[in-house]
């Protein structure tokens, strides 16, 4: 019997030997340093924005059937920061110049020196450029159906941005003026109805109309629709998205946009709401969804400790409730800033019932809540994780699926929390991420995760190299897989979302496997052919079309020089001369390269076999997917009866492609045409 040492290694090994976390080339430079307090955020579209102090940096992840790398396929562009400084409008330009003297002449030191550290209210030391905090709005919110971007820029400007032609932004909204423009028409009034409290010659007059306008966080809301009376009195359904910013006196303005998101004429409504917070740090959204009704509310969370949900009234968005009172998380004032807050949504496998978990980075310590709905009303339970960290934690993300939450804190410590319920609470497994190789001893500013948990972005600096920082640092966002591709190929195979686009991270995976590997993983294979025969959408058909191009694209050879680069070259023919060739060695050499020349030919021969053969399985599934999509068209024709007029579809072209295969024996596209080769609405 053979020694295990002798056996020899299979691919499996390989990719076993690997493990789920494997750093992923190329690393993204970065020519400015980060900026803000969570500097990495991923969209749904699997965009990457990274905040620097010059501008946000993006990246999209891009899963390309053409390439021949392995590495990942990343297209890059930013948005730039803004030359001029953003000046909050407080009242007349004269009123705000007289108050501003009387500051800065004060007799009073302490009064005098508060006004000459504060660059929103002075702006004479010199405005403050970078970006604060970026966030991604959900899938279909412009006019491609992507995801939009809202860059709050450390000078107190929120902008929101849109991509098109896949690298160009283009400025939306200036929700800084606009929000400001409001708030003069109220006279710097908190509500409408609200007398004014004073006027600009009083200093606290003056900051608290600087703070009702200075932006510390905002989020996005996920879609949901309102009902719109049209002129013959018929309600329409109209999608709407909320983006809720948090203003440095606790107040909140809660912005209502029409979708797609195109500009002012986009905006629907701006309410404020009083959240009675000291010292506001964070905000997210809390959705909850039981029993078929969604319930949605604000989570605002004080830099001395407090945390809280805040109820929003949406009195015309369809399906949604609202709390009837704020929900109090965490009432003590114990001085530990709450850093960031994640809510994820779950199934209670003891509860049968969905379940909303509230997790937030304080200090070195995470505090989660448990809420859950049930017959006595709402059950609240909390605690916090501690020994996670040795230092404060500077980064918190948390996957979609699965709820696992990372933390990371100075010291470049990653852990990851997987939650575990019990009969009336929730427990964390705590495990420690083993960085690869030039990952590991960086110093880490930010983290991110994927939107389905393949991959996590970490932002990073050159560590202390004998006790000493480095003279200059290079600022990178750096890659890393979380799942192994077993792991995501099984996601794909059992996932909910059907859509390939939408699981790109966990698709990269599996395509890096096949280009490597040459060939479609074993057990992908056979679930595959088990499947999709018998699956009735085209999910399948699609994940199979995918890998089939992968595998083909593997076997042919990557071309020497770029595709991009022309050649200017002309092919030249070369004569031997025969006379300085003896002819001994000449029948040798030609002997060799006869029988080089032939193994040559039959390993080309056969890989020539196997090439046709996937492009025939390539030509199936186009062959098939086609004639799905044609019975899609053909549905819509014969049974949508909400079709508008004056429509001319060739159905009669499309019944003639279905019938053309005798071989096919699917009934669903043996449909009896109209007599006409147009079918008229």
């Amino acid at each position: 019997m053979a020694a295990p040492a002798d056996e020899p290694r299979t691919e499996d090994d390989f990719w076993a030997e690997l493990g789920p976390v494997v750093k992923r080339e190329p690393a993204i430079k970065l020519l400015s340093a980060f900026s803000g307090l969570e500097p990495l955020a991923w969209s749904e579209d699997h965009r990457l924005a990274a905040s620097t102090a010059s501008s946000v940096s993006l990246v999209e992840l891009v899963c390309d059937v053409h390439g021949y790398s392995q590495d990942l396929v990343l297209h890059r562009t930013h948005i730039p920061a803004p030359d001029s400084a953003c000046e909050l409008k407080v009242g007349p330009d004269d009123e705000v110049k007289k108050a501003k003297e009387k500051l800065e002449n004060c007799t009073d030191p302490a009064a005098r020196q508060l006004f000459l550290m504060d660059r929103v209210l002075n702006p004479q030391g010199g405005p403050l450029r970078g970006v604060k905090y970026t966030s991604w709005s959900p899938l279909g919110c412009d006019v491609s159906g992507r995801c939009l971007l809202a860059c709050l820029m450390l000078d107190g400007r929120l902008t929101v941005h849109s991509g098109h032609k896949r690298l160009q932004w283009s400025t939306l909204l200036d929700l800084t003026e606009l929000y400001g423009d409001m708030l003069r028409s109220r006279d710097y009034c908190t509500q409408s109805g609200d007398a004014p409290l004073g006027s600009l010659e009083d200093a606290d007059e003056l900051r608290r109309r600087y703070r009702m306008q200075t932006p510390v966080r905002m989020e996005w809301s996920g879609l949901c629709n309102t009902q719109q009376v049209q002129s013959n009195n018929e309600c329409k359904d109209v999608g709407t998205v909320l983006l809720a910013v948090l203003m440095e006196n606790g107040d909140l303005a809660v912005w209502q946009f029409r979708l797609p998101v195109q500009g002012k004429g986009s905006v629907v409504s701006c309410n404020t709401i009083r959240s009675g917070v000291s010292m506001p740090s964070v905000l997210a959204w809390w959705e909850y969804e039981h029993g078929g009704r969604r319930m949605s509310g604000l989570i605002v969370g004080s830099s001395v400790g407090p945390i809280k949900i805040l109820p929003v009234n949406l009195k015309a968005v369809k399906g949604y409730f609202t709390l009837r009172q704020p929900v109090v998380l965490w009432q003590e004032t114990d001085q530990i800033p709450v850093h960031n807050i994640r809510c994820i949504s779950l199934y209670h496998p003891h509860q049968k019932c969905n379940c909303s978990l509230v997790v937030a980075a304080r200090g070195a310590y995470i505090f989660w809540c448990l809420l859950l709905i049930s017959k006595a009303g709402l059950n609240v339970h909390n605690s916090h994780v501690t020994g996670l960290h040795s230092t404060p934690i500077t980064s918190m993300s948390a996957s979609r699926n699965g709820g696992s939450v990372f933390t990371c804190s100075l010291d470049g410590t990653v852990k990851k929390l997987t939650p575990v319920f019990t009969d009336v609470a929730v427990v964390f497994k705590q495990q420690a991420i083993t960085l690869p190789e030039g990952v590991a001893g960086r110093r880490v500013h930010g983290i991110s995760v994927s939107p389905n948990g393949a991959y996590l972005a970490l932002a990073s600096t050159e560590g202390m190299v004998n006790g000493l920082h480095p003279v200059t640092r290079e600022y990178q966002v750096q890659f890393v897989t979380l799942k192994t591709p077993d792991e995501a190929a099984a996601e794909l195979l059992e996932s909910q979302l059907r859509s390939l686009y939408r699981q790109a991270d966990l698709l990269d995976l599996v395509r890096c496997r096949v280009l490597r590997d040459k060939r479609i993983p074993p057990f992908l294979q056979d679930e595959l052919d088990d499947k999709v025969p018998t699956a009735g959408c085209v999910y399948l058909w699609r994940l199979k079309l995918f890998l089939l191009r992968i595998l083909y694209q593997s076997m042919r050879k990557a071309p020497v020089e770029a595709r991009w680069r022309p050649t200017h070259e002309d092919s030249k023919a070369f004569l031997a001369d025969e006379e300085d060739e003896p002819d001994g060695g000449g029948r040798g050499a030609e002997a060799g390269g006869t029988e080089a020349l032939g193994a040559k030919e039959a390993d080309g021969d056969a890989g020539e076999e196997q090439m046709n053969e996937i492009l025939a399985w390539i030509e199936e599934a186009e062959s098939h997917l086609t004639r799905e999509h044609m019975k899609r068209v053909l549905g819509e024709v014969y049974l949508h009866t909400l079709i508008t007029e004056n429509t001319c579809i060739p159905t009669k072209g499309l019944c003639d492609f279905l019938s053309s295969d005798p071989t096919n024996e699917d009934r669903a596209a043996k449909v009896r045409p109209h007599t006409n080769a147009y079918f008229y609405f």
